[in-house]
């Protein structure tokens, strides 16, 4: 009996056991003396165990993971934070688009399509500031328009002007073609083409617009026109609806959240057409 102890203790003091002085856990190197019988597998976890963040399916083409998903509190606090961006960005939001920065002199430029209003306000304009004439863009009216004794909005409109009094030497219709999408832009286009042929300076171009279409169309003709011209914009205010409350008119809603939608597209997806 006594052999036997002392041969253990020479295995298990020899040859590389050490005790820890705090914790009865044996620490083995690698050539301590294991005895012989089964041991229990306690060092390290399975290799093929599973973690459960992420799992296999159909051999490897799909995964599956554990996310996180917003509690009924947490959507509650993303829907009131959403609400409040929306009221305090959303009143404002018709004052954005509606952008009034115009630089006097050069060539004045009225969008066809504005009411008569807006048509009376830019003969206002060339009459306070020397211009080098006023140019009238538009496109071919519709077949079923209550217009029909016009061709476009370019001819309708400088008729309107010269009622009103403008000269008509100083009127000039620019008709564009029919284009279905980014008619503004092609306005524009059409415009450049028509000054450079008649030797008319493109230094300075002061645009006449109406209400939340008013950023758009400058950052269009800037994009038609290129670097070298400076874009002003008179942004006339629409009288269907109050700019202040627009949200409280249908007429203020769909105009204002169409522009929006206009100009995040003229912005951030529309590119010009190669010349």
């Amino acid at each position: 009996m006594v052999n036997n102890r002392n041969k253990t203790n020479q295995i298990f003091g020899k040859k590389g056991e050490r005790f820890c002085r705090h914790s009865s856990s044996i620490r083995v190197t690698g050539d301590t003396l294991m005895p012989s019988g089964n041991v229990p597998n306690t060092i390290a976890p399975s290799a093929n165990k599973s973690n459960g963040a992420t799992r296999l399916w159909l051999r490897g083409l799909l995964q599956s993971r554990v996310c996180l998903l917003p509690t009924w509190r947490g959507w509650a606090f993303l829907l009131l934070l959403a609400s409040f961006f929306v009221f305090v960005l959303g009143r404002q939001l018709c004052a954005f688009l509606s952008i009034n920065d115009p630089i006097p002199g050069g060539v004045l430029v009225v969008e066809g399509w504005v009411p008569p209003y807006g048509a009376r306000e830019a003969l206002a304009e060339f009459h306070r500031h020397p211009y080098l004439g006023i140019y009238v863009t538009g496109e071919p009216i519709e077949e079923d328009n209550p217009y029909i004794g016009f061709r476009n909005y370019a001819d309708f409109t400088v008729a309107k002007m010269t009622q009103m009094g403008a000269p008509a030497e100083s009127l000039h219709a620019v008709p564009g073609p029919f284009v279905g999408k980014d008619r503004t832009y092609s306005m524009a286009a059409t415009l450049k083409k028509r000054l450079e042929a008649d030797g008319v300076s493109t230094a300075k171009i002061n645009v006449v617009s109406i209400g939340p279409h008013s950023r758009r169309s400058r950052l269009l003709y800037q994009l038609a026109f290129g670097p070298h011209s400076q874009i002003g914009m008179m942004g006339i205010p629409d009288r269907e609806f109050d700019s202040s409350h627009w949200w409280k008119s249908s007429a203020g809603v769909r105009t204002v959240v169409g522009e929006t939608i206009a100009y995040l597209y003229a912005r951030f997806i529309f590119r010009p057409p190669s010349p």
